[in-house]
């Protein structure tokens, strides 16, 4: 081995260890992911032509939450769980991104599993009061019907609920059912990224905060 090759051989395990060290730098933190995530479960969504009807409520909504990832596991005793984020629609388009997380509990004989993508479409001051105020429970102070599916809007139609679900499924459950169902903010990921002390309310509604991270998300929303 000439002395050229002995020192690029010598050089392997270094530069190795050297791109161990940086690759870590690029990754995306917890909340970015979530919200490129939910950008890619929305898309899914709104491009499915089962959930066409999904369009016109996203319109008139005054808000939305998108989880991408809703798991329901259960054998005797149940829960459901993950992490979404909320955007706001004001007068110049869609707001960055909060992030909430929703959880409940059931307890019964069932066996099975479910991952869903999940959006909820706000449409009354109420049920967007609730969730900025951190009091949104489906099913007590706040109902939630299930959006329709392949049935097509009829003259009857009036949006009048406080929010609808549309959720596509994979797993054993029939359905996904969220009564009882709260929904909370996560601090800690609004204030990693924007700032400590970042409020869904100056993130949704005041518009106090901006991630140009979050640019493809609002992209995506943006024509509807």
């Amino acid at each position: 081995m000439n002395v050229l090759s002995r020192r690029l051989f010598l050089s392997l395990p270094a530069a190795a260890a050297a791109a161990g060290l940086i690759r870590p730098a690029f990754a995306l933190s917890e909340p970015q992911q979530l919200v490129e995530k939910s950008r890619i479960a929305f898309l899914d969504i709104m491009t499915d032509d089962n959930y066409s009807e999904m369009r016109e409520y996203v319109k008139r909504s005054r808000a939305m939450i998108i989880f991408p990832e809703l798991v329901k596991g259960a054998f005797i005793i149940g829960g459901e769980g993950g992490s979404g984020v909320l955007v706001g629609r004001g007068a110049q388009g869609w707001s960055y991104p909060a992030f909430y997380t929703l959880a409940s509990g059931s307890l019964g004989l069932q066996i099975g599993g479910q991952v869903a993508e999940l959006v909820l479409t706000i449409m009354s001051a109420r049920g967007l009061d609730a969730i900025i105020n951190n009091q949104f429970k489906i099913g007590g102070n706040i109902d939630v019907a299930v959006g329709p599916v392949g049935k097509g809007l009829s003259a009857a139609t009036t949006f009048s609920g406080d929010a609808y679900s549309f959720a596509k499924t994979q797993g054993l459950y029939a359905g996904l059912s969220l009564e009882g169902a709260g929904v909370f903010k996560r601090d800690s990921w609004n204030g990693e990224y924007y700032a400590a002390g970042a409020q869904p309310a100056d993130i949704v509604i005041n518009h106090k905060y901006s991630n140009h991270n979050a640019q493809a998300l609002l992209d995506a929303l943006a024509p509807y």
